[in-house]
């Protein structure tokens, strides 16, 4: 068993596997720990670090509630790659800043959205009637009338922070695209409200929270059953826009590389979301905040910083995780202190040999501001085998 720490709460236990565990995110992880209907205990991932409602890298088992801001607002972020018949050798600088060019151009990044010619109609059609559901229920979501079509010109596009799309190679040299995005500005209005609804209730009812951003929806309640509606339609939203932009990106390399296929090996995994599952004896709602399922024999995908190796992996259904394991290398410097540390310069020897932006508007994200992966991995063997060991060689940021 790999698990470093166990924060005892008066609670349920909080089991760490990290060392590397700031004060803020013990105190963070403690006061999820005290809630009255968290389930057997709260696991804390090796890529564990404070986050916003719950710590990030936080796997939350709940019994008959669940909490809005311990999903967070990007509902159903997550990753998606596919492994391509493409070798090393057939991309090779020139042709990884041609196409770094034409995935900038074909697919939105940062607040962009598709234009309306180029709006994927066909793929949005089967969430129409839900989100009308949703909306004639909660009209107060629909806060922009006018852009109310947004949501559908947003779906095959990338958003930003760390939000990537990457071209890498795996060990025996062959051209995997992975990417990382989420549900978007209707994934984010979605998780607002409802975290809001789980604030007015909580003062409704006068409960007394460790912090305001952990108020619930009990289960059996009208707002936790529309809330369950609404998460599902952006999880659902959040799956379909990696596999559109998926297939922009794959259509953008097929105009500039070789002819090539997509072979079996894919993988699309959410690690903002909730599921029902079992665990202990119980059936429970389980909110991995920063955390992908790791069940035995399930495929997910573990990335690096952009200067960094990523992993696909397999997991190994290890019960004290509640079958889950790191989704990514976690931060260890906020993004202010980041840019208060390190330059365009620093960025650019980070990244060497990685076709990216080298600028001062991604410094945030330099490899530096990320815990080290390899040791994440180390963290974490009892949790995944390493399937395949991908490194970028190029990488579009959000």
């Amino acid at each position: 068993m790999s698990i470093k720490q166990t924060i005892e709460t008066g609670s349920v236990p909080v089991k760490i596997w990290t060392d590397e565990v700031d004060e803020a995110s013990r105190k963070q992880l403690a006061n999820i720990a005290a809630l009255p209907f968290v389930h057997h205990h709260v696991a804390a991932m090796p890529d564990v670090h404070l986050g916003i409602g719950a710590t990030v890298g936080s796997v939350i088992a709940t019994r008959y509630a669940i909490v809005p801001a311990a999903v967070g607002v990007d509902i159903g972020c997550g990753m998606c790659a596919s492994r391509t018949t493409l070798r090393a050798s057939d991309i090779d600088e020139k042709h990884l800043h041609t196409v770094f060019a034409q995935i900038s151009r074909d697919v939105p990044v940062g607040r962009g959205q598709h234009q309306a010619d180029r709006a994927p109609n066909t793929e949005a059609a089967p969430f129409v009637a839900g989100l009308a559901e949703i909306l004639a229920k909660h009209p107060r979501l629909n806060t922009r009338p006018e852009k109310a079509q947004d949501w559908v010109a947003q779906l095959g596009t990338l958003g930003g922070g760390n939000h990537f799309i990457e071209l890498c190679l795996d060990e025996e040299q062959r051209v995997w695209v992975m990417l990382h995005s989420g549900s978007r500005g209707v994934g984010n209005r979605i998780g607002t409200y409802f975290i809001e609804k789980a604030r007015e209730r909580a003062l409704k009812m006068d409960r007394q929270l460790p912090h305001e951003d952990l108020a619930w929806l009990d289960e059996g309640s009208p707002d936790f059953d529309d809330y369950m509606q609404a998460l599902g339609w952006a999880q659902d939203y959040a799956r379909v826009n990696r596999e559109v932009m998926m297939g922009l990106v794959l259509a953008s390399m097929r105009r500039h590389l070789r002819p090539f296929q997509v072979t079996s090996e894919a993988v699309n995994c959410h690690h903002n979301y909730v599921a029902r599952e079992r665990h202990f004896d119980e059936d429970v709602w389980v909110t991995r905040k920063g955390a992908i399922r790791a069940g035995n024999d399930e495929l997910g995908i573990i990335p690096g910083s952009m200067g960094a190796k990523s992993y696909i992996v397999r997991g190994k259904g290890n019960a004290e995780s509640f079958s889950s394991c790191a989704h990514g290398a976690g931060r260890k410097m906020s993004r202010n202190a980041a840019h208060k540390q390190f330059t365009a310069a620093d960025l650019a020897v980070q990244t060497e040999g990685v076709v990216c932006r080298k600028d001062s508007g991604v410094v945030d994200e330099i490899p530096a501001a990320y815990k080290d992966i390899e040791q994440v991995m180390e963290n974490q063997a009892d949790l995944v085998d390493v399937v395949h060991t991908l490194k970028q060689v190029l990488c579009v940021k959000g």
